[in-house]
């Protein structure tokens, strides 16, 4: 039989026409589901589009384990997330091909990949907001971009693998509301703040959409003829294809009750454009919703189309000699460079909020240390979810004991527990801080505190939180231990590590606390990289990709969407304890004058902003360059001030570097409450420097941006 969609030689619609006219109907429908059966008449094996790569290959055995997502958006560089993700495609194809040769299909051994998750963290309390990117639509949008190139690759013809943009759109908690939920903000906010990212990936051509469990303006979002059709496919011009959640398509009948039954909700889901169920309905009902003319054979050809699209780009119906990525070694899983790249990723996102009199970094003087914390020995903190499997895993006892010079003295007590109170009162460690320089703790979240509906066993909530500081056992340790400390040996200092997805409200800590570190969920290489920080290896330079308020008083209701009183655009400045592109490095920056390649900007064009950094400081080190832009209309009315642009620098000390920024007019946009854009006109003034334009402390050690204004014209 002349099977022509073999043929690699001939055009992609050539080829998907003639394996749909070998397919019958009852086949088509079998291949819009996740678990795409076998047909074995045409030697199709059977594939799961379920695949998982958030910050490396998941739960598919041995990977490199990369920070989690919102640790990799601290290091704010698009070109370092995409040789991360460039790595972590590198092992999914060098698993699913070895995989293949050895006659196995199953889930999580594919190439589509339900990656990245680039909804805005616009509130503390979400479980799920570790797989983020951080609350700016722009930085968002920017990283998730670079994410995807590094998955997708850049071949013409073939898919490296094929990432998706989820959860579209307006997705964000209560995570136990989830599946009956109908978000409803502001058309303003809707466009400015919760699309941008989803269309930023779009025109960088992911492959993929996932829809949200949850409805928007009452339409669930994988029936929603406004998400999927008006707005996806025909103003942005779509190509690929949409994916439910997992289980999605059912709450059309189970909760939402917009359809009376499963036939009905299949062809529902179908018509309006997702191509795929994750779940069960299309293998239960679709062929039924078609015999009862719910929906259309052509409804099915259209979604088969774009998967199969899909898989003939991955290769998956070529020799594998002609598909380039098919060639790369199994070796490369876990290999050294890559070991080194998740070393160099966790270093790059430890953020260093406070650091008094320069307790950090521990030099000569520190003869003795104590570590204590419930995650010092905790590998769960590593990992974040939907993690790999490394067989290297650091955790910060290791870490410490890899650097501590030989002459340091070192001992480690755990003090307390991770999310209750001891059942011993007697704690010897407080009592053993009077006899060393430096206590090392390691507190703060774990994964099974936070993160997805029946994923964090631990959260009486769903998986969101109920408390945004430190659970309070360890919060009244770390006070006690601090005065231990000052009642016994005042020049002790106490270094604090901070584990954790999301913001953690902690003003008591500040207040006692030398040294802060913000670690996330670092990864593989976590413990190592927290130490070379510890011990002046390497300084650091991450900056925080979210706003963290003071306490769970100053923020909104969970199921509020509105902005206002959200993230560093609309809270108030008195709410704020760490603001939204802060964080501290061993040296110290110095920037010079703003410098505009123009002093009007038209609409359609691209400014150049130029500033020169200099290292004053003694330690080598990056240093994230921000340009905020503040809009000021003829009437004199100005909104709050925007990320428009960023870009990384490295100096050595004493080095001096231009660093430029492109600011293009489309970031200028803004919005009637109708949901019209407006293209900006007016007084534009720019903010340049190490962090936002926000009058909070702490500020220690980062001077204010500067500013300089231009004009934009019609």
């Amino acid at each position: 039989m002349n099977m022509r969609f073999r043929d690699p030689e001939l055009p992609l619609k050539q080829r998907i026409d003639d394996l749909l006219s070998r397919l019958t109907l009852e086949e088509k429908c079998s291949l819009l589901r996740y678990d795409a059966p076998a047909i074995e008449r045409l030697d199709i094996p059977s594939y799961n589009w379920w695949n998982e790569a958030l910050h490396g290959v998941g739960r598919a055995g041995k990977a490199t384990v990369f920070p989690q997502a919102i640790g990799m958006a601290a290091c704010w560089d698009p070109g370092f997330i995409e040789s991360v993700a460039s790595a972590i495609s590198d092992e999914a194809r060098a698993k699913h091909h070895e995989a293949k040769r050895k006659g196995s299909h199953q889930q999580y051994q594919g190439l589509t990949f339900w990656s990245p998750n680039i909804n805005i963290f616009r509130d503390p309390r979400w479980g799920r907001g570790q797989e983020t990117w951080g609350e700016d639509p722009f930085l968002t949008g920017e990283l998730g971009a670079a994410f995807v190139r590094g998955l997708q690759g850049e071949d013409e013809k073939h898919l490296k693998t094929a990432a998706c943009a989820k959860h579209y759109a307006v997705h964000s908690g209560p995570e136990p509301l989830r599946h009956q939920f109908d978000a409803c903000p502001s058309l303003k906010d809707f466009e400015e703040t919760y699309l941008p990212a989803f269309k930023r990936l779009v025109d960088e051509k992911v492959e993929c959409v996932m829809g949200a469990y949850n409805a928007v303006y009452g339409e669930p979002c994988n029936g929603s003829k406004l998400l999927l059709e008006d707005i996806l496919r025909k103003r942005w011009g779509f190509e690929g294809h949409v994916v439910s959640d997992c289980w999605a398509i059912r709450d059309f009948h189970e909760h939402y009750k917009v359809t009376s039954s499963i036939e009905e909700s299949a062809a529902m889901a179908l018509k309006a454009g997702c191509d795929l169920n994750c779940g069960s309905v299309f293998c239960d009902a679709l062929l039924d919703a078609v015999n009862l003319g719910l929906c259309s054979v052509e409804d099915v050809e259209r979604a088969l189309r774009r998967l199969l699209s899909t898989q003939f780009r991955l290769g998956m119906f070529d020799p594998e000699e002609t598909v380039p990525y098919a060639s790369i070694p199994y070796d490369v899983v876990c290999c050294e460079k890559h070991q080194q790249l998740a070393l160099e990723a966790a270093e790059r996102s430890i953020v260093l909020l406070k650091n008094k009199n320069n307790a950090l970094p521990l030099d000569g003087d520190t003869k003795a240390a104590f570590l204590v914390g419930p995650y010092a020995a905790n590998v769960e903190v590593l990992l974040g979810n939907y993690f790999g499997f490394s067989p290297k895993m650091s955790t910060l006892l290791e870490g410490v004991t890899q650097y501590a010079p030989p002459e340091l003295k070192l001992d480690f007590r755990k003090g307390c527990l991770s999310d209750r109170p001891n059942y011993n009162s007697r704690d010897w460690s407080t009592f053993e801080v009077s006899n060393v320089d430096a206590v090392i703790a390691a507190v703060g979240l774990n994964p099974n505190i936070e993160g997805e509906e029946g994923d964090a066993i631990q959260s009486s909530s769903g998986g969101d939180r109920i408390e945004i500081g430190l659970p309070e056992n360890q919060k009244s340790y770390l006070l006690t231990l601090a005065e231990a400390i000052r009642k016994r040996k005042e020049s002790t200092r106490l270094i604090v590590v901070v584990f954790g997805g999301s913001h953690i409200a902690m003003p008591e800590v500040q207040d006692v606390a030398d040294a802060i570190l913000h670690a996330w969920y670092p990864g593989e290489a976590g413990g190592e990289a927290i130490a070379r920080i510890l011990f002046g290896k390497c300084s650091p330079e991450a900056k925080m990709p979210i706003t963290v308020p003071v306490s769970l008083d100053v923020v909104p209701p969970f199921e509020d969407y509105s902005m206002s009183g959200r993230t560093y655009r609309f809270m108030r400045p008195d709410n704020i304890l760490y603001p939204f592109g802060y964080g501290l490095s061993y040296t110290r920056f110095e920037y010079g004058k703003i410098s505009l390649d123009r002093d009007e900007l038209r609409h359609g064009e691209t400014l150049a902003v130029k500033v020169d950094v200099t290292n004053c400081g003694d330690f080598d080190g990056g240093e994230i360059v921000q340009c905020y832009a503040r809009m000021q209309d003829n009437e004199g009315e100005g909104g709050s001030p925007k990320l428009v642009a960023f870009n990384r620098v490295f100096l050595r000390t004493g080095e001096t570097k231009t660093v430029a920024l492109q600011l293009n007019t489309s970031r200028l946009l803004h919005y009637n409450d109708d949901g019209s854009s407006i293209p900006f006109t007016g007084k534009l003034n720019l903010f340049v420097g190490g962090r936002a334009p926000i009058d909070v402390s702490p500020t220690e050690g980062l001077p204010g941006p500067q500013s300089v204004g231009l004009v934009v014209l019609d």
